[in-house]
């Protein structure tokens, strides 16, 4: 039976025949190392609740920013809170 590859597949198969990937010597240490990666990467793409006291006034106006652009308040301040870590936004601090 002939197993036909996609282009990704093709490109492993491609390099397996090149002796472009190499054998591991402790493969149960590598295993691991992968495996605690992809939990890693799982556990970054959750979310997690927070408790937050702003003032009242500064929510209101969040509030409102949020229903004039049709989001949920709390993914407005997410949002502000991702840019400002990507850096493209800035807060000044004293």
């Amino acid at each position: 039976m002939k197993v036909t590859l996609d282009k990704y597949e093709q490109q492993i198969e491609d390099a397996l025949s090149k002796g472009e990937f190499t054998s591991t010597s402790d493969l149960d240490s590598t295993k691991q190392l992968f495996q605690e990666a992809a939990r890693n990467f799982r556990e970054l793409q959750e979310t997690k609740s927070i408790t937050l006291r702003v003032k009242k006034e500064d929510l209101i106006k969040v509030k409102a920013k949020a229903k004039r652009n049709g989001i949920a308040y709390q993914t407005l301040i997410s949002l502000l809170i991702r840019q400002y870590i990507k850096g493209e936004k800035e807060v000044i601090l004293d």
